[in-house]
C-alpha cells in the first residue's frame, strides 16, 4: 500500500500529461493558501507564544527522528512560514504606524522607521533565495580516478588576482601547490592582472607559474582568456584568489 502512494506520488511529480500537471498546479495553490493563512492569521500573545514553542518542538522531534531530504524540507518550510509570519506582522505595523500616526511621527522617524524595514526585508530576501537554493542538492558521489597514476591527466590550476594583498592570495598559492596531485601534473599559475613584481618573485620562490599581460581589457575574464591561450593541459581547475581549495579537490571533483 505504501508503495503504491510512493507511485502514485511519483506519477504526479513526474508526469508529462495534462492531469498531472493540473494536480501539481492544484497543490501549489494549496500549499500558497496554506502559508498565506498561516502568515497573516492574527493572534494573541499566549496564542502565538504556544504556536512558537509547539513550532521549535515540532523541528526538534523532526530533526531527532529522521535527516532524509523530507525532514529538511519540513524544517525549511517551518522556519519560511514563521518568518514570514513576523515579515507580515513587521510590514503591517510600520504601515499602520505610518498611515494613523504618520503626521505626530514626523518625516525623520519615518525615514529611519522605512531603512529599518528594508534591512530586515534584505535579511527575508536573502534567507528564501538561500533555501531556494539549497532546497534539492545534487547527490553525486565521487568518481575514482583511474588506478594507475601515469594515467592521470595534466591540470592547469588558475589563481587570477587584481589588486588584493598577498596577504590573500599567500594561502591561496600554497594551497593549490600542495593539492594532492602528481606533482608533475599539477601546474598552478598566478594570473596577476595588477603586474606587481612582489606576487612574481614570491612565485619564483615558491615553484608556482607567473602570468601577467600588457592589457588589461575584460576584468577577470580577459586575465582568463588569456592564460588559457598559454597552456595546453586538457583540464583547468580556476580559484579565485581567497578561495582555498582542499587537499582531496581534484581527486574528489576530477573523476
Amino acid at each position: 500500500m505504501t508503495t503504491g502512494l510512493m507511485d502514485r506520488w511519483d506519477w504526479i511529480g513526474e508526469g508529462k500529461g495534462y492531469f498531472p500537471r493540473l494536480v501539481r498546479l492544484c497543490i501549489y495553490c494549496a500549499l500558497l493558501f496554506f502559508a498565506w493563512e498561516i502568515s497573516t492569521m492574527i493572534f494573541d500573545w499566549p496564542e502565538q507564544a504556544a504556536l512558537a514553542v509547539a513550532t521549535i518542538l515540532a523541528g526538534f522531534l523532526i530533526h531527532r527522528i529522521s535527516r532524509n531530504e523530507t525532514v529538511t524540507f519540513a524544517l525549511m518550510l517551518a522556519s519560511m512560514l514563521s518568518t514570514a509570519r513576523y515579515a507580515y506582522w513587521r510590514i503591517s505595523s510600520v504601515v499602520e504606524a505610518i498611515g494613523k500616526n504618520g503626521h505626530t511621527i514626523g518625516w525623520i522617524n519615518i525615514g529611519f522607521m522605512l531603512l529599518l524595514l528594508s534591512a530586515e526585508f534584505y535579511a527575508f530576501v536573502i534567507l528564501y533565495l538561500g533555501y531556494v537554493q539549497t532546497i534539492r542538492p545534487l547527490r553525486r558521489p565521487p568518481v575514482a580516478m583511474p588506478a594507475q597514476i601515469a594515467e592521470w591527466p595534466h591540470v592547469d590550476v588558475f589563481i587570477p588576482t587584481y589588486n588584493e594583498p598577498m596577504s590573500v592570495v599567500r594561502p591561496t598559492i600554497f594551497a593549490a601547490l600542495n593539492m594532492d596531485y602528481p606533482a608533475d601534473k599539477l601546474h598552478v599559475y598566478v594570473l596577476d592582472d595588477g603586474s606587481r613584481e612582489e606576487f612574481r618573485l614570491f612565485c619564483e620562490q615558491v615553484g608556482s607559474e607567473y602570468i601577467t599581460r600588457t592589457e588589461h581589457a575584460h576584468a577577470k575574464a580577459g586575465n582568463i582568456n588569456h592564460a588559457l591561450t598559454l597552456v595546453d593541459a586538457p583540464y583547468t581547475a580556476i580559484f579565485d584568489c581567497d578561495h582555498i581549495p582542499t587537499r582531496s579537490f581534484l581527486q574528489v571533483t576530477l573523476g
